[in-house]
């Protein structure tokens, strides 16, 4: 931490900013107001030029576009905290279940090289809920046993993000470890009594005409016999929203069309404010892609806690 207080924090596969937005804080969504951390990136990478983009325009210039395997010679030589959601294409169901072998996934390893390098206090690393299946068992060994091998204290935990007021019935893994000479992360308990549901989410959308800016634009694709034919249920949260569905992105629950961006945005907990840079398919992957800022941000006050030694208590 610097002399301010604030906690430094390195953000690696960083997307459109959905987990850094949840760590800084500062956003309201659905008429809560969600308070600023102490958090403060100092460095980003992403390699989607579009997903860079939308950073930029919401979260900070610090951002690097690139590859990774090129960009991480640049990482900063300090920071408190490590953070990001590494590739999950071959470890999903609908995924190519190759596990940390595959292509993509396979980029963890990048994230461990940073907290190597860096030696932070701590580092919190996201992934799909299919990390947890049995096919996928030595693969979570795996990732585990690196990040042990570093001295750390590492811990993981299955999350719905309904319980902690994203009106998504989304699951997520996050593995979290901590220094030695750190308290202990305590995970954030759940808020959620009543789970949102995705008509208070969207419901005042509803009469809202088509607008680009305002990302509330959707897909005119027709029905597939593969993906994306499940139409929303008003009383319930919706369903996860998925970075690959090729424009086949789930049904209103009312109205005669796909759900919008901007609903999707909605769903996954991006505040109104939050403005795309892209056009429909690339705004689409974004959301999907993200980590929900809400879930991010109790996770990132639960880390603040284990790192200032401060009690949680959310608000």
């Amino acid at each position: 931490m610097d002399k301010q207080g604030s906690i430094t924090v390195v953000s690696l596969f960083s997307g459109c900013g959905g987990m850094d937005l949840g760590f800084s804080g500062g956003f309201e969504f659905l008429g809560k107001k969600y308070k600023k951390t102490n958090f403060d990136i100092i460095w980003a990478n992403e390699i989607n030029t579009a997903a860079c983009n939308t950073y930029r325009k919401n979260i900070g210039a610090h951002i690097i576009e690139g590859d990774i395997r090129e960009t991480i010679a640049a990482l900063p030589e300090t920071a408190d905290l490590v953070i990001g959601g590494f590739p999950c294409q071959d470890i999903s169901i609908n995924g190519k279940m190759t596990g940390i072998k595959g292509k993509q996934s396979s980029l963890y390893t990048f994230l461990v090289e940073a907290v190597k390098k860096i030696q932070p206090k701590m580092f919190i690393a996201e992934n799909v809920k299919g990390l947890l299946l049995k096919t996928n068992a030595a693969s979570l060994q795996k990732v585990l046993e690196d990040f042990n091998a570093l001295g750390f204290n590492v811990t993981y935990k299955l999350y719905h993000a309904a319980d902690y007021g994203v009106p998504q019935t989304r699951e997520r893994v996050f593995i979290v470890g901590t220094r030695e000479d750190v308290h202990q992360f305590i995970p954030p308990s759940p808020v959620c009594k009543k789970y949102i549901t995705v008509k208070e989410a969207i419901g005042d959308l509803e009469t809202l005409s088509p607008d680009e800016q305002f990302s509330h634009i959707w897909s005119y694709a027709n029905k597939s016999a593969e993906q994306g034919n499940r139409r929303l249920i008003a009383d319930r949260p919706g369903y996860t929203i998925r970075a690959e569905c090729h424009g086949n992105i789930q049904f209103h629950y009312s109205l005669p069309r796909r759900i919008s961006m901007r609903e999707a945005a909605r769903i996954q907990s991006f505040p109104d404010t939050f403005l795309f840079q892209s056009k429909l398919r690339e705004t689409e992957r974004q959301i999907g892609n993200a980590v929900p800022p809400v879930l991010a941000w109790h996770i990132a006050n639960a880390a603040q806690n284990s790192i200032t030694g401060n009690q949680y208590a959310p608000k």
